[in-house]
């Protein structure tokens, strides 16, 4: 074997076990990956059934509703479009109507937002950077808003 062929044989196997180690590390994140979206862009892309995903906004005033065990439904808007969501767990302290939320998720056949988790804004001035940036888009929202 030649020295240049010695080369392109070490090459070519260095490539191959770095393309499997990539293929390996986002098999492996697939299940994590959520993407965000504001109520706005969820009706705009219409997400099919299963997707998991983010969704973020204020929760619409007089929305929200608790049921039987632990399930709360409430609506997500950036005041142009909503989201339904239904939750079962017990909620953060902070979670108010008129309030920033993040609520992570999947979406369902039947039209509901199903989240498995959802995170209420800690303070006055805080809003998460994704919410923020999509009210601010949609005109609602300015740098230290309260409610």
């Amino acid at each position: 074997m030649t020295r240049k062929s010695r080369r392109l044989a070490l090459i070519a196997s260095a490539v191959a076990v770095i393309g499997v180690a990539v293929g390996l590390v986002l098999f492996a994140l697939r299940g994590n990956v959520s993407f965000f979206y504001s109520p706005t862009e969820y009706s705009e892309k219409a997400p099919t059934a299963g997707t998991r995903l983010s969704v973020g906004g204020l929760v619409k005033d007089g929305s929200v509703v608790k049921g039987a065990d632990k399930t709360v439904t409430f609506t997500v808007t950036d005041t142009n479009k909503d989201v339904r969501v239904s939750y079962t767990g017990l909620l953060p302290d902070l979670f108010r109507e008129g309030q920033g939320v993040v609520a992570a998720g999947v979406v369902s056949a039947d039209g509901w937002f199903r989240a498995d988790s959802v995170l209420a804004k800690h303070d006055e001035k805080y809003m998460p950077r994704d919410v923020a940036d999509a009210l601010k888009k949609q005109g609602v929202w300015n740098e230290g808003q309260k409610k």
